[in-house]
């Protein structure tokens, strides 16, 4: 077999929805508007968390980590969704989707370690309220952000080096509509054994978060039971429902989607490609509007500026 390598590539093949081409119209409105409620709704918290002095708490300054990294989720898959489904233009040069998947996977590795330390902040604020914003101040915050984010770029900085290190033979078509790693490095004809096992390193630091979030909540749980007002103990755990929401809503589509990968790999190719999709499209779109809802001072704020705006046309 005559075997190419990847200079030789001219171009990789994403994939839209098989057998609902000619609906791909309509879906690309669908997606172009999610992408416009994403971008815009992660933009408004950041705007207020910035602007209104109140926000400036930990919890707050966690939250706008959150809406970065969803902003990087968005804009990083953006570029090829309209490309499929607004263009039907599925190719994807290799060096362009080799950069994609590294945004992909940094984006997606910081948020699972915000979600991590927002559960940590839940912790300190049930189990210490007094001493919450003296433990948690605005340095150590920033200095925890820095390192959690540089922690998911040196994470998934050696997947582009290992990609490209690869020979590829004539199969260049993907499985998704956007490039990630464990994807790409199926194409190979040459060995990936170090793909493969760097790639199940990455995956298991992302359950190391879920392990960590889970027994956060044990201690959440624990505290929240040793009050005994019911009522108190009813306000203390809805502090945390926002939170409790944006982890199911992150982790779900992907447990789904290692589920469908491990134990159905003959189910059908449109329901892991629609997994894959939810996984970056829904966690920028419902996390805004969660915490919007959920958490009653962004909620007023949000609510006093669409007032005032109206009062004053």
């Amino acid at each position: 077999m005559h075997i190419f390598n990847t200079s030789e590539i001219s171009t990789f093949f994403l994939i839209g929805i098989p057998g609902m081409e000619p609906a791909n119209i309509w879906i690309s409105i669908s997606i172009c508007l999610m992408y416009l409620v994403a971008i815009l709704g992660n933009c408004t918290i950041l705007f207020f968390i910035k602007t209104e002095t109140s926000l400036h708490e930990p919890m707050y300054y966690f939250l706008s980590m959150l809406a970065v990294s969803d902003l990087g989720l968005s804009l990083s898959s953006l570029p090829t969704m309209l490309r499929i489904f607004l263009f039907s233009a599925p190719g994807i040069s290799p060096d362009a989707c080799i950069a994609q998947e590294f945004f992909i996977h940094g984006f997606s590795a910081m948020e699972s370690s915000i979600l991590f330390i927002m559960s940590f902040d839940r912790f300190i604020a049930i189990y210490n309220p007094l001493r919450y914003t003296s433990i948690l101040t605005s340095a150590r915050v920033t200095k925890i952000g820095f390192a959690f984010s540089l922690k998911s770029v040196l994470l998934t900085l050696p997947f582009p080096f290992t990609l490209k290190r690869l020979r590829y033979c004539k199969k260049n078509v993907l499985s998704h509509s956007y490039c990630l790693h464990q994807d790409v490095m199926k194409l190979a004809c040459s060995d990936n054994k170090v793909n493969v096992i760097y790639g199940l390193f990455v995956a298991f630091t992302a359950m190391l978060d879920l392990i960590f979030i889970f027994l956060s909540y044990m201690l959440i749980l624990k505290a929240v039971l040793s009050i005994t007002s019911q009522k108190k103990r009813f306000k203390v755990l809805n502090t945390c429902v926002s939170h409790i929401c944006a982890v199911l809503i992150f982790y779900v589509p992907i447990i789904s989607l290692a589920v469908i990968h491990r134990f159905a790999k003959h189910s059908s190719a449109v329901v892991r490609i629609i997994v894959a999709d939810v996984f970056l499209l829904v966690p920028p779109l419902m996390n805004p509007i969660v915490y919007c809802v959920k958490n009653q001072q962004i909620r007023n704020l949000v609510l006093g500026k669409l007032c005032q705006k109206h009062r004053n046309a």
